[in-house]
């Protein structure tokens, strides 16, 4: 699924089917992928990790059908070293399934797996809103991406978020700003 691209309302529908058809092929690569427990009604999320990268397919068992997908990329941006260690999600979903909890529901699947997220460049408004729900059980803290670094720049908001280097970082289960630190040697804006 290409996340990189904004299609219309036909086009995601279109290619979310292709997508569910493959997940029902004995011989396809997506054909029984294993399975998150959710709280969803009728909705199942299966992932596979494919080069670094985890895929996570919503499928709406009731009405027979992919609801979306989310794709927790690895961040080119940064070194090996940071890269080890977080992942950007950019999620696609038919309008049907929006405002469900389908996208905290996975996010919160791969925060609670110890995944650290960094945001991409550009959010809607409705995943900045998403980000900051997920900060109250997640510590969220805002970074920078340049000359293949991060750059820790604390918990509060900074005025040059409209910047594209600045980015959200969320904290997945057992980490802390310090280790997360350590681990990355990311820089450090005196915030700690």
């Amino acid at each position: 699924m290409r996340i990189d691209v904004n299609l219309s309302h036909r086009d995601l529908e279109a290619e979310l089917a292709v997508l569910h058809a493959r997940m029902q092929r004995p011989a396809d690569a997506l054909h029984g992928l294993p399975s998150i427990a959710t709280h969803l009604p009728d909705l199942v999320l299966r992932y596979r990790e494919a080069d670094g990268e985890f895929h996570v397919y919503v499928e709406d068992t009731a009405a027979g059908r992919l609801a979306g997908c989310t794709v927790f990329n690895r961040v080119f941006e940064v070194d090996r070293r940071a890269g080890c260690f977080v992942r950007s999600p950019h999620s696609r979903y038919a309008e049907a399934y929006h405002r469900r909890g389908v996208a905290s529901a996975v996010y919160g699947w791969a925060l609670a797996a110890g995944m650290c997220l960094v945001s991409g460049p550009r959010q809607s408004p409705g995943a900045h809103r998403l980000w900051l729900a997920l900060a109250r059980s997640h510590e969220l803290a805002f970074v920078q991406v340049r000359d293949k670094r991060l750059h820790l720049l604390g918990s509060c908001g900074p005025s040059a978020f409209e910047d594209l280097d600045t980015r959200m970082l969320l904290l997945g289960a057992g980490w802390t700003l310090e280790a997360f630190v350590r681990a990355t040697q990311c820089e450090v804006a005196d915030v700690l």
